[in-house]
């Protein structure tokens, strides 16, 4: 179980992150890969991804050597090159401490460049940035649209039952097994852990790779981040290209077969429009026909308007042959 403690003036600085943060969801999508669950759902996207990391994402094997990842890579900027200033500005005895922790119990002696690394050497640090630069462009920028429009959908939806039902309501739905006591925030987890806010705030930040137990940061000076997964529970996949859907297509045009394929996923109006490189009046009007013919369902939270496949849009790009799977 874990246990969040705070007092009146702490519960009125929780906050939802308003944008999704490029290092945080990378390490959702590594952690994810590397997990040995879930093989009928992730199998084929794990093996993919494995396939197609290019060398240079090696080191990061080498900082996570077994299942605890170094706190120092726990970085909540909503950009990436900030993210990855972020990690090269670590202060230099926690790195060192952080370092030593992952491998205290791990048989295999650390490679020369973590060495490098805990002296604080220019180099090494190059390699590290180049390492998870590479690694996101590889596993997360493909699908980084999605993770921006699965995140704005998330954010309304939690501003909602703020507005509606407030701050324990929305703590207490968050995440199964979680709720809201007297003392504080309880989340069913594996593992005992007790944290006292003492003001520093507390974060809220969805993931889309991420399907196991909430992810907490609780590092000296900074508010307390809790990472809770908030994906499909499916990997999430680049758009399929032109090639599927041809036949559909004739019958519906292929901006509205681009639609029904992207909404297996919940979008905004704003997203598809982006997506799809369209206006947004565009979408909307497209929006209508395919609801009217019973393919999606629209909905309205807060300003956005949500739109996603149905089971009748989902069963006519199957039976096209189109595909939205890994």
């Amino acid at each position: 179980m874990i246990r969040i403690h705070g007092t009146a003036a702490d519960v009125a600085r929780v906050r939802f992150a308003p944008r999704p943060a490029p290092l945080q969801e990378l390490n959702a999508a590594l952690s994810m890969m590397c997990r040995g669950d879930g093989e009928l759902l992730f199998g084929r996207w794990r093996r993919r991804a494995l396939r197609s990391l290019p060398a240079a994402v090696g080191p990061l094997g080498d900082l996570v050597p077994a299942a605890v990842a170094p706190s120092f890579l726990d970085v909540f900027s909503d950009n990436l090159d900030e993210g990855l200033e972020t990690v090269r500005a670590t202060p230099r005895e926690l790195v060192r401490t952080e370092l030593e922790r992952v491998y205290a119990s791990h048989p295999r002696p650390a490679p020369q460049w973590l060495h490098d690394l805990h002296r604080g050497e220019t180099g090494a640090w190059h390699l590290l940035r180049r390492a998870q630069h590479s690694a996101f462009e590889t596993l997360v920028r493909p699908v980084w649209s999605q993770v921006q429009d699965l995140h704005r959908a998330e954010f309304s939806r939690h501003a909602l039952t703020v507005a509606e039902h407030g701050v324990g309501t929305a703590l207490a739905a968050l995440v199964p097994g979680a709720r809201w006591c007297g003392s504080g925030w309880e989340i069913g987890a594996p593992v005992e852990r007790d944290i006292t806010l003492a003001g520093r705030g507390l974060v809220l930040l969805p993931t889309f790779h991420w399907t196991g137990g909430p992810l907490l940061s609780d590092l000296p000076g900074s508010p307390v981040t809790l990472t809770y997964p908030a994906g499909p529970g499916v990997p999430l996949v680049p758009p399929a290209d032109g090639a599927d859907g041809d036949a559909l297509a004739a019958v519906l045009g292929r901006t509205r077969v681009e639609m029904l394929l992207l909404l297996a996923q919940e979008h905004t109006t704003s997203g598809l429009a982006r997506r799809l490189r369209v206006s947004n009046a565009t979408v909307s009007a497209h929006a209508a026909a395919l609801r009217g013919a019973g393919l999606i369902t629209t909905v309205r939270a807060g300003r956005a308007v949500l739109h996603q496949r149905t089971a009748l849009g989902a069963l006519l790009t199957r039976r096209d042959g189109s595909r939205d799977g890994p």
